[in-house]
This record gives C-alpha cells, sequence and structure tokens, in this order.
C-alpha cells in the first residue's frame, strides 16, 4: 500500500503542482541595429501564464472569468475569458530594473460554480509557468464528508504546535497569527501570508503545511490545498518518524470528493498507520467501502469507529451498510440507537428515507418467514400464475425461441445503427403548487 500511495501522491503533485515552460526568445536583432520595440523588449522582464480551468473530475470548463492581478507590481487587473478547452492565456513585461520577480493573485467565477482563488508565484522571468484552476460546484453531497466538518474536526488539532512538530521558536508567532485569522476570526484569506511564511521557513513541519492547505481550501485554493497537502505526505513518506494522520486524512476527503473512493481509502488506510484507533478515519475508511458497496468491510469499519467515540452520524452510515448486507434486523437495531428516542418525522429527509427501506424489508421478511412457516409454496408462475398474469399459455415447446431471439437481436442492432446524433441542454424547474 505505502509503495503504490508514493506513486500515486509523487504523480498527483507533479499533474496539478503549476508546470515551468520553456520561454523562447522572441526578440531577434539584424545586424548591428534594433527596431524600437525590440530595443525596448531586451529591457523589459517577461512574464508568461498559461492556465485552464477545469471541475473536480478534470472536465474543461468554458466560458470562465478570470481576473489575474499582480502582487509585486502596478499591474491592474487583467480579465481573461476561457476557450471551449477551458483554457487561457497572458504576458507580463515589466522595468528589468525595477521588477525582478512576480507573484499575481487569480480570482475565477463561472456561474453554478463557487468563486475560486489562487495565488502564483512566477518566480523570476526565466520561465512561463502552466497552472490547473479548478472549480467546485456549491452543492456538496450528502453522502460525503462536508468541507466544514473536516476542517472542524482537524484544524483543532493542530491548533498548538512546538518543536516536535517542526514548528521553530522564531515562527511560533506568525503560526499563532495565522491560527487566530482562520479559526478565531473566521477569515481564513487572512491566515495565508503567516502561514505560508511559517512552510517557507520550517519546510519540515508537516502539519504547519496541513494548516495551510486547510486555510487555503476554505479560503477557494482547492488546488493550492491539494498541492500542499501531497507534499506534507511526500515528506512523510521520505520519513515516517514524523509522520502524521492529518494530511492523509484530509487528502484522503478530497479523493472522496473528486469520486475517487478508491485512492481514498488508500490515505485513510495510510493514516490509520500512524493512529490506529483514530475514529475520524475509521469512519470515512467506512464510508469508502460503503461507496464501493464493499457491505461487510464498511460495517467493520464503521462498527469500529463507533467504539473509537465517533460521533452519532456513523451509525447512520452504518444502518446504509447493514441494508446493503440485508441485515434487516440488525439495520432496524442500529437505527433506533441513532433516533435515540427522536420521532422519525421530525428527522431529516435522508433519515426518513432509510427508516421506510428497514419498515419495507422488514415486511417482505417477515411475509416470507410467515409464508414458509405454514408451509406454503413459493409461486410458480409458470403452473400457478397470479391473477394479473391470467391468460397467458405456456409454450408447447422451445422451437420458436431461436427466431424470437434472433427478431429481437436485429431489432435492438437496428435501433442503435440508425439512432440519430444528438445534443441537448436540459432544464429542471420546481414549483411548490399549494400548501400540501
Amino acid at each position: 500500500m505505502s509503495a503504490h500511495l508514493r506513486i500515486f501522491v509523487l504523480l498527483t503533485a507533479l499533474c496539478l503542482s503549476p508546470a515551468p515552460l520553456i520561454a523562447q526568445d522572441t526578440g531577434v536583432l539584424s545586424g548591428n541595429k534594433a527596431s524600437t520595440f525590440e530595443v525596448n523588449r531586451l529591457m523589459q522582464n517577461h512574464w508568461i501564464l498559461v492556465g485552464k480551468v477545469t471541475t473536480l473530475r478534470g472536465d474543461p470548463i468554458s466560458g470562465a472569468k478570470v481576473d489575474v492581478e499582480p502582487l509585486s507590481a502596478s499591474g491592474g487587473i487583467r480579465s481573461l475569458i476561457t476557450d471551449l478547452q477551458g483554457r487561457f492565456q497572458t504576458e507580463y513585461g515589466f522595468n528589468a530594473d525595477l521588477v525582478k520577480e512576480l507573484s499575481v493573485t487569480l480570482t475565477v467565477t463561472k456561474k453554478g460554480f463557487l468563486k475560486a482563488h489562487e495565488t502564483i508565484d512566477l518566480g523570476d522571468s526565466s520561465k512561463a509557468w502552466s497552472i490547473t484552476v479548478t472549480l467546485r460546484e456549491p452543492e456538496e453531497d450528502p453522502r460525503l464528508l462536508s468541507q466544514a466538518d473536516l476542517i472542524s474536526r482537524l484544524a483543532p488539532r493542530m491548533k498548538k504546535l512546538g518543536a516536535s512538530e517542526g514548528l521553530s521558536a522564531g515562527e511560533e508567532k506568525d503560526y499563532a497569527r495565522g491560527v487566530e485569522e482562520f479559526l478565531d476570526r473566521n477569515r481564513p484569506d487572512r491566515a495565508l501570508p503567516p502561514f505560508t511564511k511559517v512552510t517557507r521557513h520550517d519546510p519540515s513541519c508537516v502539519q504547519c503545511r496541513t494548516m495551510l492547505a486547510l486555510a487555503q481550501l476554505d479560503s477557494g485554493d482547492w488546488d493550492g490545498a491539494y498541492r500542499n497537502l501531497a507534499q506534507a505526505i511526500n515528506k512523510i513518506l521520505a520519513d515516517p518518524s514524523v509522520g502524521r494522520p492529518e494530511p492523509l486524512l484530509a487528502l484522503g476527503v478530497m479523493e472522496s470528493w473528486r469520486r475517487q473512493p478508491r485512492n481514498a481509502a488508500g490515505y485513510f488506510v495510510e493514516a490509520l498507520k500512524y493512529a490506529p484507533q483514530d475514529p475520524l478515519a475509521l469512519q470515512e475508511l467506512g464510508r469508502s467501502q460503503l461507496l464501493l458497496q464493499n457491505w461487510g468491510a464498511a460495517d467493520q469499519y464503521l462498527s469500529e469507529a463507533i467504539a473509537a467515540g465517533a460521533g452519532p452520524e456513523v451509525r447512520l452510515l452504518r444502518v446504509e451498510a447493514l441494508l446493503g448486507g440485508d441485515q434487516f434486523q440488525a439495520a432496524s437495531t442500529e437505527m433506533t440507537r441513532y433516533l435515540d428516542g427522536r420521532e422519525v418525522k421530525k428527522m431529516p429527509i435522508q433519515v426518513r428515507e432509510l427508516w421506510v427501506q428497514i419498515q419495507d424489508r422488514m415486511k417482505v421478511e417477515s411475509a416470507y418467514l410467515k409464508a414458509k412457516k405454514k408451509g406454503d409454496a413459493g409461486i410458480d408462475y409458470l403452473h400457478r400464475p397470479p391473477p394479473d398474469l391470467n391468460g397467458l399459455e405456456p409454450a408447447t415447446d422451445q422451437g420458436q425461441l431461436d427466431s424470437i431471439l434472433s427478431a429481437v437481436g436485429k431489432t435492438v442492432a437496428e435501433f442503435f445503427r440508425n439512432f440519430p446524433n444528438t445534443s441537448s441542454l436540459e432544464q429542471i424547474h420546481q414549483e411548490k403548487l399549494g400548501r400540501k
């Protein structure tokens, strides 16, 4: 697991990291003279920024607005629009004596998606940079751990760090300032500068980088958070003595948001090596198995999470696992524990739906057991068909079967062969007609 995880993390970090591209020199001198344009160009430093805007699944987003603002020079805000492949590009040129290095802030917006922010340090002008900006949809999947829950469960663990965690004495004030802005004042964007300063001075502090990643995630910088978590995990893989479960847990949850439960499970398993009884790691590992429909494994890890002190929402996950494994009575018992005396009709719809599923399954099971106890034979659709099948005559032989199947096959093949190419844009509207 560790070897595969190491390869996956390294490849992921390379794919998501800003990639330097070799910039070609376009200034050409003819003889001993140069045009005014060429002379001015030679006196300037140039930066090229190429980017792509995608969804969590990696699909390109066209028509997104990308505002680019230089931080270390006065260049004004440039507004770009992504093309059909989600791409954008811009170039900056500044006086070589005045601007040696350049940083820019990107703000990406698109209707139907959350706003994304990212700060890119382009460094000197010797390279061009290629980046990816990820936009997320505002609606979170109720089956997954929410971003707010992830931050509230992990960030308090790293509120106070010291030398044993790799935080130097000289950076304690900056880290404390970042924590105050992030957790106490709920201003993650203002926490980024002090956290970034800490990680640059103390690069071996895995939890410092994890805290920076959580602040980036909360401020809208998905890609920066992913990169920092990948870097933290690479440090753990290189030196297990600094291993902590928090970056593994955070990146695992982000993988689950990308609909990659198998990848997520690998991170959670690795996190349990450093904290075998971590209730959040057990909970999320169980959830990943639930999404993969590994009902037995899901039940096992969720049961362990409950024993380790996980919250009541884990019982609801275990109800789903037990239902998937056809353990209706155990699911009913677990649902009763979850409700803890509360009325079902006052619970959220997800809880009510699970409760109805349990009742329906138990009714079917009860009817089957009663029939079996009475010695009733099962339904024989051929010799004793139910009333709604009266009038059907069974075939005397199977001679026509080949011709019937052949005709059906030809009809289906003809349907797909002649099906026209179509493209559609659908809109769904919901309207409440009245009180009932």
